[in-house]
């Protein structure tokens, strides 16, 4: 994985580039933003670059080829596991390494749920536990194979519990000679200030819509016209992109759920036994297990603001079009404006907080259901 195979961001290749060949590239370093927009890959390409440049000259070859398969012993990877079937009662990270690998260089742009899936843990919460937190420590403290720096990637690192940051916090803010750190998240703020505070930020923007396209034509055999389309409704995100090309997008299922809720919200006015269907409704999703109730109220968010954007004209910014065509997307519009967006988003929001933390799923969606009914209804 080289900087020239990664999708844009070509200031943040060059900020990189030049803080190795200037001698300045910081012990720890905190990679922020989608996971589709290419961090994973951009820390990975990173740590190649700074192997080569660091490590003596006649083993440049030798790193080309360890980074090709990721198996380089100076690159470390962390990342969210729990126990599994054919895992040890305590795993971590190195009892998932031939997966990881498999999984990265299929497709580094994919997600924390893609993982899951993967290791077939798409039911649980995977996490950085201190167990995890020891076995870092005890792989930093080896020597160097190639003689050059030792590289620790920790992929959602928001995932690390309290035990797990206490433990690598004077690991992270006094590593070894020769020894960096680069922390990977979409939520910076779910990771202990402490760390943070000990890291330089490096903040991943959207790709462009021009970048999508063309990481779409490179991979898949279609038209630039149907590149174009995909790459407008994958939010900058060419792990979205790639699912959507795939035709094995959550969307189409989640825009059911959606446009459920939304028929029962509008029957609702004067018609108090609609609430049994409401509650019917939460019921099922409290049912589905957390990733995928994050990222149906991630597309609840996306699908508010389309059509808020649609009441307002601009139709330059709106390319959600429903699978179901018997959906008035137009009419259903008119009911999202000034006065009622805020509150929608901050119930959305909200709901994603509690969901993250484990809370009653039953109450959640019983309590988000009839919040946006109301505020549906709101002049």
């Amino acid at each position: 994985m080289t900087f020239e195979s990664i999708l844009g961001l070509d200031h943040l290749k060059n900020h990189l580039r030049n803080s190795i060949i200037n001698n300045r590239v910081p012990h720890a370093q905190l990679f922020t933003g989608s996971t589709g927009s290419g961090i994973l890959p951009m820390a990975i390409a990173f740590a190649r670059e700074l192997m080569i440049q660091q490590s003596p000259g006649h083993r440049e070859s030798s790193i080309v080829n360890y980074m090709a398969k990721l198996t380089h012993p100076d690159l470390h990877f962390v990342y969210p596991i729990t126990n599994t079937a054919s895992s040890p009662k305590k795993p971590v990270s190195k009892d998932f390494i031939s997966d990881f690998r498999s999984f990265v260089i299929d497709n580094p742009y994919q997600t924390l749920y893609d993982w899951y899936m993967q290791i077939g843990i798409e039911k649980k919460q995977g996490s950085i536990n201190v167990d995890e937190a020891a076995n870092v420590v005890k792989s930093l403290s080896l020597k160097s194979y190639e003689g050059g720096p030792k590289v620790m990637i920790v992929w959602c690192a928001d995932k690390m519990n309290t035990a797990a940051s206490n433990k690598l916090l004077k690991l992270i803010e006094e590593p070894p000679r020769n020894t960096y750190f680069i922390l990977i998240t979409e939520s910076p703020e779910d990771i202990l200030q402490t760390i943070r505070s000990r890291c330089q930020t490096l903040d991943f923007p959207p790709l462009g819509e021009a970048d999508l396209i063309d990481g779409l034509l490179s991979k898949f055999d279609m038209s630039k016209q149907e590149a174009i389309k995909i790459s407008q409704q994958a939010d900058g995100s060419f792990s979205k992109a790639i699912h959507l090309a795939e035709h094995n997008s959550d969307d189409e299922h989640f825009e059911k759920w959606f446009i459920a809720w939304v028929r029962s919200a509008f029957r609702a006015k004067g018609n108090k036994h609609v609430v049994t269907d409401l509650l019917d409704w939460s019921d099922e999703l409290a049912s589905e297990t957390r990733e995928t109730q994050k990222r149906f109220l991630n597309y609840c968010i996306h699908f508010f603001r389309q059509a808020l954007l649609n009441n307002y004209k601009a139709s330059s910014l709106v390319y959600l079009t429903p699978y179901d065509t018997q959906f008035k997307f137009d009419k259903f519009s008119d009911f999202i404006t000034g006065a009622n967006i805020s509150e929608i988003f901050e119930v959305l929001e909200t709901a994603i907080f509690h969901v993250e933390r484990n809370g009653n799923a039953k109450l959640i969606f019983s309590d988000l259901a009839l919040q946006l009914t109301r505020f549906l209804h709101k002049k």
